[in-house]
């Protein structure tokens, strides 16, 4: 490795980050994460610091995880590629399949798609919707409905799926046919309605009528995060996803769980629709699935869904899609350690008691700073903080305040997230009591800083 001048002389110089403006990486380069052990970082220049970020809400069981790093070294001594195009496959995949179909047993899926991260799997995802009512003779069902608010990836069809402009406007036009409903954003939203429930309601009231306006045979899927995660950590009421189930199961629309960061025990349950007693048509997942070691991903499908390609006799249910590193044999190695890892450690309910102090804690700071201007969390370890200007009128904080808060956090011992003028926190699941108090000391520091 190349000493440190040198590489904070070249910081950002020849590569372009994501989700970031290449000369404001160059005016301000990021920092330089250089090891990590169990939930800490630690820089280049030797500043350790616990992780609230969970790598990007993907490493759920730490960064010291031997069994998966075992796992790994030992598949690429064995078999370090192969495809599983059609002909060939691995036996890791099938191991995988087979524990797959039984972690999402009580979801009602029971077949898996692989891929190479969270946005392949929604793009297979859409895909296999739309070829899904094709096989079933209703051509016409094309288009798809989400949240505002929600994140579903950077591609076309998650970009077009997307509820933020920010990842839209620069990239139109899109996909044609993806429309939007209101969130359940208790904070704000379109109606000026502060109770959740009945928010709930009426968000489900504006799904009913796009269906209506759009009409529902033109319809091929729903697709929602059970909580949304990018858009600042939104927990809809608990009536709000089975109601979407019920409505899409009464047009013939499919629902689509985006579980790429509420899989795998993140909300306190070991899936996001879970949490909410639902059973969707397709769930996307990736992230957590290797713990973030290995790129990998799989859209699990329910047996519904999953009769209709397998009993087709035509070419039309022939699946014309995947990827080179669909059934890599290294993720799915990782993922079979994960996994086994994930269900003994009970890592959800550890996700549950952890959420619950660091959700605590955020509303005790808010008591004390008025930087905050709403509190959420409460499902698991994803949370957030809302930094406002004025609370009266929910101005947002600017992002130089912003930015002060995440810099003196970091300082005074976590790594936190921000999005916009959300403070956002997704630590590993396997957080202590005590790191919940350090990430709550840090974000106390660097709100008394800003």
């Amino acid at each position: 490795m190349k000493d440190s001048n040198f590489l904070k002389e070249m910081n950002a110089r020849h590569l372009w980050h994501p989700m970031a403006h290449p000369a404001e990486m160059q005016a301000h380069p990021p920092r330089i994460v250089t090891g990590a052990e169990g939930v800490t970082i630690t820089d280049i220049d030797g500043h350790r610091v616990v992780d609230a970020v969970g790598g990007l809400w993907n490493v759920n069981l730490g960064f010291s995880c031997q069994p998966i790093k075992d796992a790994i070294a030992a598949q690429l001594d064995r078999l370090p590629y192969y495809s599983i195009f059609r002909g060939t496959t691995n036996d890791a995949v099938i191991e995988l399949a087979e524990m797959l179909r039984e972690f999402f047993e009580p979801d009602g899926l029971s077949r898996a798609f692989y891929t190479s991260g969270g946005g392949d799997s929604v793009e297979t995802a859409l895909r296999l919707a739309r070829q899904y009512h094709k096989i079933r003779g209703e051509a016409g069902r094309v288009k798809f409905l989400s949240l505002k608010k929600g994140y579903h990836g950077t591609h076309f069809g998650g970009a077009s799926v997307n509820g933020n402009a920010n990842f839209r406007t620069a990239y139109e036009p899109l996909l044609p046919g993806c429309h939007h409903i209101p969130a359940p954003y208790t904070y704000r939203n379109p109606f000026g309605e502060s109770d959740p429930a009945r928010l709930a309601q009426l968000c489900l009231s504006a799904l009913e009528d796009e269906i209506a306006f759009q009409g529902a045979g033109t319809i091929a899927a729903f697709i929602m995060e059970p909580v949304l995660g990018a858009g600042g950590v939104i927990p809809p009421h608990e009536s709000f996803m089975p109601g979407v189930r019920e409505i899409c199961s009464r047009h013939g629309i499919l629902l689509i769980s985006d579980e790429v960061i509420t899989g795998f025990g993140r909300t306190g349950d070991p899936t996001g629709a879970r949490h909410w007693g639902v059973r969707p048509d397709m769930a996307c997942t990736a992230k957590a699935i290797t713990n973030g070691y290995f790129p990998f991903g799989a859209v699990m499908i329910s047996d519904g869904v999953a009769e209709v390609f397998e009993t087709d006799d035509t070419a039309m249910g022939s699946i014309g899609h995947g990827y080179t590193y669909s059934g890599h044999p290294v993720g799915a190695a990782a993922a079979i350690a994960c996994l086994g890892e994930t269900v003994r450690l009970k890592v959800h309910e550890n996700a549950a008691a952890r959420g619950a102090e660091l959700f605590a804690g955020l509303q005790e700071l808010a008591t004390r700073h008025d930087l905050i201007g709403d509190v959420r969390g409460g499902h698991g370890l994803m949370c957030a903080a809302e930094l406002v200007s004025d609370r009266a009128t929910k101005t947002p904080a600017g992002k130089d305040t912003v930015k002060a808060v995440q810099d003196a956090a970091y300082e005074a011992g976590a790594m936190i997230r921000i999005s916009g003028n959300n403070v956002i926190m997704s630590p590993p699941l396997v957080l202590t009591a005590e790191d919940v108090r350090t990430i709550l000391a840090a974000l106390d520091a660097g709100l008394s800083a800003a």
